[in-house]
């Protein structure tokens, strides 16, 4: 197993990407078909499957004003109203965002399938507490519950994935890593796609992944971590540096009983909640 590096960094989702001269992933390793130094590539249009259920979210910090954007996944539930998301997306440095909403299918601009408040945010009580430090990564994983229109949001975006947990030491091969990289490189917020294998990143504790076959940038975070088939086995969490020659990019594992503990507690909440 791999011993996770410590100079790794959460993906800022307000930086301004540099521009980086090597290529960060060495094209033996790029898996993705006209992937770029990143692994990345477009997404084809039109976004269907879990291309249409995955979307910005955006808030603003309360100090600094500045607009925060991650990305975020319709996910299966009673309520027809959560979305995945990691949890740094929701705390930024510490802090709790504001004026949080989801807009699925996002595409340049246009946003196909509504723009979506969000009513309530859940992360784990470690990240709530406790100062940042990688110790906390395992727990990187958030979920946001939206306000109803006239329908529920699997109403409008089809029915939410679901989400498979995985053990800790699992290698996990084929994986699709989606996205909205922002900065140096990438004009307008749009869908791209990674495609990558991924091995453990630590070697005790709760269990991460890490793929070198991709190296995401700012504007990547929350974004789903997609087994074949469709179901969701992760959330794109944080990088090595973009200076790194051979970046890679860790992956928060789903499952575990502090994840379905959330899960469970949020879809309660919304189902009473039926916000309109």
């Amino acid at each position: 197993m791999l011993r996770l590096v410590l100079s790794l960094v959460l993906l800022d989702p307000t930086a301004v990407i540099a521009e980086v001269s090597q290529r960060n992933i060495p094209v033996p390793q790029v898996l993705t078909p006209n992937g770029d130094r990143l692994g990345y590539a477009p997404v084809p249009r039109p976004y269907t499957g879990a291309r249409r259920l995955t979307g910005l979210l955006v808030g603003r910090d309360p100090v600094t004003r500045r607009d925060v954007v991650c990305g975020g996944t319709v996910i299966g539930s009673r309520s027809r109203s959560l979305v995945l998301t990691a949890a740094h997306c929701l705390h930024h440095r510490g802090r709790r965002l504001k004026q949080l909403a989801f807009i699925p299918g996002y595409d340049r601009g246009r946003p196909r399938l509504g723009v979506w408040r969000v009513a309530r945010t859940w992360v784990p009580a470690k990240w709530r507490k406790e100062p940042f430090s990688a110790e906390l990564l395992p727990y990187d994983v958030g979920l946001v519950g939206v306000m109803a229109q006239r329908r529920p949001l699997e109403d409008v975006t089809g029915s939410g994935l679901r989400t498979m947990p995985t053990a800790r030491g699992t290698a996990l091969r084929g994986l699709e890593l989606l996205g909205y990289p922002a900065g140096k490189g990438y004009r307008g917020l749009r869908l791209h796609r990674c495609l990558g294998d991924a091995v453990e990143g630590v070697s005790d504790g709760r269990g991460l992944m890490i793929t070198h076959n991709c190296h995401a940038a700012a504007g990547g975070s929350g974004g789903p971590v997609l087994l074949y088939g469709g179901a969701i086995a992760g959330v794109v969490s944080s990088s090595s540096p973009l200076r790194d020659a051979k970046g890679y990019t860790v992956l928060t594992r789903l499952g575990g009983r502090p994840f379905e503990r959330m899960f469970a507690k949020a879809d309660r909440a919304m189902q009473v909640k039926r916000p309109g």
